[in-house]
């Protein structure tokens, strides 16, 4: 390629590879204006002429460690058809978003359909809670008692504790690494209730702009409308829940299935979700110190270690939320794992895999995601 410089041919200056390494933002390297050149051109004794392009202009957007790998402008060559190709095979309606944290591209199969999170919506309330640490409405240290009235039902570990106490009173610290790492519904309900109830939630998301995420009415009328019922305080004692939907008439649970998966109170889209990792990731939605905070109780999430985890090699990281609905039929509604997976050089992935029914038994479910997982570590840095 030549460009005409007084009369003459000018060969076209070609940028090192140890300038495009210190470069991680979507401006790439941006040349000052010729006028305001610091150098003169030099011509070499043979007559070509070499001009100065100014230092490059930086972001303050995160970036990985290293250099930059040709994946950071655009999804590496054959991903998307890979995950097109698993999406394509895999029975009944799933989504799939992967984006590049630091980078400028994402891809995503039914990206922007809305897919019941069930527990993945346990991220929005700690992250409103978080939100109210930051502007000072709240603190890690506060107090939250929690006492019978309070319990909901299927996975609440801290019952067990209630029920021989009376009542238990935890900051709002044990509280999250409770309903993030062991996806405890009490915990996360109580924190919900203290933060002040979904509407806070919703607030919280149309504030940060995050897009097509919803946020229901809390787990106890979640799962009470999704499996036919009225909520009863009653259903939070013992298998009382599951021997009420049991009763019901297989109609009745059929037609309450439906409508949850036909307009999913809590949906969010997997392209939402994937954006609003990277937006965490990247330090946008919060403080520094509460960003790295949450980031922690992520990485010690001990739901789902088949999942999206199992898919990544030795050396990656991988910090995650899961979430898994009410089965009826073999179907259950929502069967999801959404995180950041760090390779070793410091790149970041946002990864979301979200099925909001199937046929497929739980083992391929596991295995898709997988899949997908692996996709992404294999086609980094192409």
């Amino acid at each position: 390629m030549k460009f005409e410089f007084s009369g003459r041919p000018l060969l076209a200056v070609t940028m090192s590879a140890a300038v495009l390494a210190g470069c991680a933002s979507s401006a790439a390297i941006i040349p000052q204006p010729r006028a305001q050149q610091p150098a003169a051109a030099v011509r070499s004794p043979s007559g070509s002429v070499t001009v100065p392009i100014g230092q490059p202009v930086r972001s303050a957007m995160p970036r990985p460690a290293g250099p930059v790998d040709p994946g950071f402008r655009r999804a590496p060559a054959g991903l998307n058809d890979r995950i097109y190709e698993l999406w394509r095979a895999f029975p009944g309606k799933t989504g799939i978003a992967v984006q590049r944290i630091d980078g400028e591209w994402a891809l995503s199969q039914r990206g922007s359909e809305l897919f019941p999170q069930q527990s993945v919506s346990k991220l929005w309330v700690t992250l409103t809670v978080l939100d109210a640490v930051d502007q000072g409405r709240m603190t890690m240290d506060q107090r939250v008692r929690i006492g019978p009235e309070d319990l909901t039902l299927f996975h609440q570990p801290i019952a067990a504790r209630v029920r021989s106490e009376g009542s238990v009173t935890m900051s709002v610290r044990d509280l999250i690494e409770t309903a993030i790492t062991h996806s405890d519904n009490t915990a996360n309900d109580s924190l919900l209730r203290t933060v002040g109830g979904p509407s806070a939630v919703r607030a919280f998301v149309a504030k940060k702009d995050l897009g097509s995420i919803r946020f229901g009415p809390g787990e106890r009328l979640l799962q009470a409308g999704t499996a036919g019922l009225t909520w009863q305080q009653s259903y939070s004692v013992g298998r009382n829940f599951e021997a009420a939907r049991a009763a019901l008439s297989a109609a009745t649970r059929q037609a309450a299935m439906n409508n949850y998966l036909a307009n999913p109170v809590d949906g969010a889209s997997p392209a939402a979700i994937a954006s609003a990792l990277t937006r965490l990731a990247r330090g946008t939605l919060l403080s520094p110190e509460s960003t790295e905070y949450l980031q922690g109780v992520l990485s010690r999430t001990r739901s789902g270690p088949r999942r999206l985890k199992a898919g990544l090699p030795p050396g990656w990281q991988f910090m995650h939320k899961t979430g898994t609905g009410q089965n009826l039929g073999g179907m259950t509604a929502g069967y999801n794992d959404i995180g950041i997976a760090t390779a070793p050089d410091g790149t970041r992935y946002a990864i979301v895999v979200m099925m909001g029914s199937t046929t497929a038994g739980i083992p391929a479910r596991m295995a898709l995601m997988q899949s997908v997982s692996s996709a992404v570590a294999e086609y980094h840095g192409r």
